[in-house]
């Protein structure tokens, strides 16, 4: 019984660290769990939902709207809907809910609600709307507009030819209206290729709009990108949408492959009919934007893996610019390494003026994972760690040396120990590609997610092993 109680309290903890607002009812609608976030969300506390039924600390709801007695009643589960109220405190609080059931033996005998709070990605989704908006009107007094950097086609540092090949494409496409699929992986540079095709096109003096479309919510980037109507939803207002806040320029959308596909299908037929229509409007409104997208993996893989709408693939395909990763131009290596240098000596104060002989070798032994953006930031730590005028082997990162080994000592190892090492170095190159994102970094590697994660655990025992 002991075990049972710490058992009990130990999940308690675990649920109270989640930041999602999580309320569960016993199979009678009595609250039996309510959590820290839950109880923010609803301006209640804790001792007034606890123990009580639903309906008694909840008034406002009832039998047929309450998710939870539904699911109780039904013992089918509520995906992802949408729920806009105001609380106990007079706050209007913005939601998505999933609420399931618990069965046993086929019997429902709780509800689980799990409600996202999505109230904040709104105001931030409004805030950067209203902030494009100013920028395209110009009244921002000057000063963001001033901080406005754009990178032109010529400022792509490279001696690599297939680089030079990709750049002289897209000083061609610039001349054209026609959309543009940028891919390659994270820090290669995608960005700077399109924001020097829109500086090298017709389009150079009208808007230039980036949008990341995995930094979003479903719900809210459609608002953003389309525009919103008053009264379509609680709290819209009357705001265009990134589209015609783009109109006549550029309208930038970075990893398109994480755009859901129902909004892919939006994005499909604007660039079909050149018309949007606002969200819970009623009326289309013509405008003139270029699209240019990008995509961290290759677009068929994505097609394949159903993250990509094979339509709108070839849509946006029209002209595509396959970004190499800096492993497969070399040459470029040295090239960005001083320039790098040349750019941090204007912001900090240090003697380093160059790279170690066998500082320079470990670069090009180094496989990149994160490609050019990785070099400028090994570059920068540099500067903070570096006492001479040349960059030592001493003053690298401790990953980087330690998979820059591989290469000099896997001869000593047996064939299956070789696998396992180079299998790592594969792991930790998708991790740090996908920022840690296990379901991402499992794409990359073709394997199942709870493969990756079966081949992590297994990693971390023979670390503790070794130690």
């Amino acid at each position: 019984m002991n075990r049972l109680t710490k058992s009990q309290d130990l999940w308690s903890l675990i649920l109270e660290t989640i930041d999602e607002g999580i309320h569960v009812v016993d199979q009678h609608g009595v609250t039996i769990f309510y959590n820290r976030v839950a109880s923010q969300l609803d301006g209640m506390q804790p001792e007034q939902v606890l123990g009580k039924h639903l309906l008694d600390a909840f008034p406002s709801l009832a039998q047929e709207t309450s998710t939870l007695l539904r699911v109780l009643t039904t013992g089918q589960p509520i995906h992802n809907q949408h729920q806009t109220y105001m609380n106990k405190e007079g706050k209007w609080v913005d939601t998505i809910n999933t609420t399931l059931p618990v069965l046993r033996h086929g019997e429902c005998i709780a509800a689980v609600e799990i409600a996202k709070d999505y109230s904040r990605l709104q105001t931030l989704a409004n805030r950067l709307a209203e902030i494009q908006a100013q920028m395209k009107t110009g009244q921002t007094g000057g000063r963001e507009e001033r901080r406005l950097r754009f990178y032109h086609l010529d400022q792509i540092i490279t001696q690599d030819e297939k680089m030079l090949a990709l750049i002289e494409q897209a000083r061609r496409a610039a001349r054209t209206n026609s959309p543009i699929l940028v891919y390659g992986e994270t820090g290669t540079g995608k960005e700077l290729f399109v924001q020097g095709i829109h500086q090298a096109s017709p389009r150079s003096g009208q808007p230039f709009i980036a949008q990341n479309c995995a930094a979003l919510p479903a719900s809210l980037l459609e608002g953003l990108l389309f525009g919103t109507v008053r009264g379509s939803f609680t709290g819209a207002v009357d705001r265009p949408g990134l589209f015609e806040l783009a109109d006549g320029g550029t309208l930038f959308l970075d990893e398109i492959n994480s755009m859901p596909l129902e909004l892919q299908a939006k994005l499909l037929r604007v660039l079909q009919e050149k018309q949007v229509r606002r969200v819970g409007g009623t009326q289309s409104q013509a405008v003139d934007v270029r699209i240019m997208a990008a995509t961290n993996q290759k677009p068929l893989d994505a097609v394949e893996q159903g993250a990509l709408r094979e339509d709108l693939f070839y849509r946006l395909q029209v002209v595509a610019l396959p970004i190499p990763p800096l492993r497969e131009r070399l040459q470029d290596i040295p090239l960005l390494t001083q320039h790098f240098i040349t750019s941090f000596k204007q912001q900090f104060t240090s003697p380093l003026e160059g790279v170690s002989a066998e500082v320079a070798k470990v670069f090009q032994q180094y496989s990149w994972p994160g490609n050019v953006r990785e070099l400028k930031h090994v570059i920068e730590a540099a500067f903070n760690l570096s006492d001479g005028p040349l960059l030592k082997v001493s003053d690298l990162p401790d990953y980087l040396l330690d998979r820059n080994r591989y290469g000099s000592w896997q001869q000593s190892l047996s064939l299956q120990e070789q696998l396992f090492y180079y299998e790592t170095q594969l792991i930790e190159e998708a991790l740090l590609t996908t920022g840690g994102n296990l379901k991402k970094a499992a794409q990359l590697l073709g394997i199942p997610r709870q493969t990756l994660q079966y081949k992590l655990a297994k990693r971390r025992t023979i670390a503790r092993k070794e130690k």
